[in-house]
């Protein structure tokens, strides 16, 4: 095949004129599996490497080396005892066995992968609202506490049984005890999924397109946890999917440094690309938050002659500040963007410096991953198309109530329905606001759709802050701040951060007469809130907060109001002087207005603010 599939909307009528049953028969993950293995056997699958650094060993892992863990690791389950109703938690770095895991869970009974920075009890509650029976947990290490974080919270996890101790050398002690509090067993996984039989499994279970396989959390580091029930049937239309819009490139080899508790770093560098049949190069247990795997990335592009990889805009930033230096990078061809808005200025200079195309594409747990995907001619600030036998919606609503459908170019709230849409959360009370008309899930997020069909974001009506990619309940702040005796009102937002992306920060009104300061109410955050990512970076007192005519907070003048405040002291720093003024579009999102005192300064100011992804900035001089 000389042209790519599925790169205009045409293409993807015409492509949904086959029905979705005959164009991808196969309805389950293990299938997938099954056939690339019986095509490209001793072919690599995995590689990892441990450090990140340039002379790093790597473990490989065959085709039929990831068939074989898979059956062996659901053979293991289905032995100690594991129902198709109950869940395997995953708490792990990025390892050789994480894949092996995720996928023999989810043939034995469910997975659910955690990710594990997050505070033991929070880990607990995900623990707990999953269903699990068994855990897979990192041995002792003393690279990492999570040993100890689980010790912690067992004793309120009673129908936790079993634990399957994850050891890999050069990460964990193996003289380390790993005795855990009450009658909990633990297994070596390494020697006891070895003994295991890899050809067949033993304990075999039907898997058809509703089977639940796989339970994510949602609300990234903060808040209170979503469970998400992904079925085998979304699993496997992402994976056949993903060897339709391969076809015209070949085989792959695809760098990721993304987490294996994230639903992109599992189905798009996991099921997906091994239905495609690439080859995936896991960057490090902690992936690119290693320094030395953004140090060394592109000695890694160049050793693993790697075609793409996927990062959030944060990564692309620091990379764009490190030379390629005499490194043969031309294999490179592509890097997919998302978690956050990519600058279209940054984006055309970072395509210009390192001859690659860079996409930007959107989705979410809820919808195993995907909603659009961006074709290589990508209209800048779009998120791409519809997938193939989906559908996306644009409306505004009244709660659950669609008002209006929006016309091609209104701004409205998102909605999608197809066969990637997940199976609705594991607590019903979750969906009672999850779904519109009864099959259309609501993504929470604002866009619109031109005339070729590119969806364009435009803000979040469900107001998360995401720093770095990982979401942020205002609540988790505002609840501890409303909890001050002097503090009357507080609202939490994200403040523009040329690296995170966004930071927490809160405006805060106070009792009249009060004398607390700024300094005292971030102390005070420190100490009440529980974690650690949502801490507030900055906190405003203000007189009164701006209210919508029902008497809602409007958290778009805050938004641009410290937008403007951030961009201006920003700009200053450096030397330049200039005052933003910002305010929302319907369309483009944020946009500011610099004014300038000195013409021949806007190269550097221009230069300075394309590095806040997701504001949009024109320039006036006085």
């Amino acid at each position: 095949m000389t042209r790519p599939m599925l790169d205009t909307l045409a293409d993807i009528i015409e492509f949904e004129k086959q029905p979705l049953a005959k164009r991808f028969p196969l309805t389950n993950a293990l299938a997938l599996i099954e056939e690339s293995a019986e095509k490209y056997g001793s072919d690599p699958v995995i590689d990892f490497i441990l450090t990140g650094r340039r002379d790093d060993p790597a473990v490989t892992l065959s085709y039929n080396d990831l068939l074989s863990q898979t059956r062996k690791t659901a053979n293991l389950l289905g032995h100690l005892g594991l129902q198709g109703d109950q869940a395997v938690s995953i708490i792990l770095p990025t390892l050789p066995q994480s894949h092996p895991l995720i996928l023999g869970s989810q043939v034995a009974g469910i997975a659910n992968p955690i990710n594990p920075l997050l505070e033991p009890a929070h880990i607990a509650e995900i623990i707990q609202s999953a269903g699990a029976t068994m855990v897979a947990c990192l041995a002792p290490s003393p690279h990492s506490d999570l040993w100890q974080k689980l010790s912690s919270i067992l004793p309120s996890l009673p129908q936790v049984h079993t634990v399957l101790v994850i050891h890999h050398p050069g990460l964990t002690d193996p003289h380390a005890s790993t005795d855990l509090p009450g009658n909990v067993k633990t297994i070596d996984y390494n020697s006891a999924v070895a003994a295991q039989q890899g050809d067949s499994l033993t304990h075999a279970r039907k898997l058809d397109k509703d089977t639940i396989a796989a339970c994510f959390h949602t609300g990234g580091t903060t808040g209170k946890p979503k469970i998400a029930q992904l079925t085998h049937g979304n699993m496997a239309y992402l994976g056949q999917l993903a060897r339709v819009l391969n076809a015209h490139l070949g085989r792959q080899t695809v760098l990721c440094g993304l987490p294996l508790f994230h639903i992109f770093g599992v189905i798009i560098l996991g099921i997906g690309a091994f239905s495609a049949g690439n080859r995936i190069v896991l960057m490090t247990p902690s992936g690119f938050r290693n320094p030395e795997v953004i140090k060394n990335l592109w000695h890694h592009v160049a050793r693993f002659k790697a075609n793409s990889f996927s990062a959030v805009p944060t990564v692309l930033a620091a990379l764009s500040q490190i030379p390629v230096g005499d490194e043969d990078i031309s294999r490179l061809r592509r890097i997919n963007s998302g978690a956050a808005p990519l600058s279209p200025a940054f984006e055309q200079r970072f395509e210009e410096n390192f001859d690659v195309i860079v996409t930007n594409g959107y989705g979410m747990t809820e919808t195993t991953s995907l909603i659009s995907r961006a074709p290589d001619q990508q209209p800048p600030g779009s998120v791409g198309l519809r997938l193939p036998y989906s559908q996306i919606r644009i409306a505004h609503l009244d709660g659950a109530q669609v008002t209006k459908d929006c016309p091609l170019g209104e701004s409205g709230v998102v909605l999608v329905k197809g066969p990637q849409v997940f199976a609705g959360y594991k607590s019903e009370a979750d969906n009672a606001e999850a779904w519109i008309d009864g099959e259309w899930f609501n993504t929470g997020d604002l866009g619109y759709l031109d005339e070729d069909g590119f969806l364009y974001l435009t803000g979040r009506a469900k107001d998360l802050i995401i720093r770095s990619g990982h979401n942020i309940d205002p609540e988790t702040i505002e609840e501890p701040l409303n909890g001050h005796p002097d503090v009357v009102s507080a609202t939490a937002i994200g403040m523009p951060d040329p690296y995170a992306g966004e930071l927490p920060m809160a405006f805060v009104v106070l009792k009249p007469g009060s004398k607390t300061t700024a300094e005292e109410l971030l102390a005070y955050s420190e100490a009440h809130i529980q974690e650690r990512a949502a801490i507030p970076k900055r906190l405003e007192i203000i007189e009164a907060m701006p209210i919508t005519a029902v008497g809602k907070i409007f958290r778009p003048a805050l938004r641009e109001k410290i937008t403007s405040i951030v961009l201006t002291e920003h700009l200053q720093r450096e030397g330049i002087n200039a005052s933003v003024s910002a305010r929302m579009d319907g369309k483009k999102g944020m946009l500011a207005s610099v004014t300038l005192s000195d013409s021949t300064q806007q190269p550097a100011a221009q230069a300075l603010l394309e590095t806040y992804n997701g504001v949009r900035s024109d320039f006036a001089n006085t």
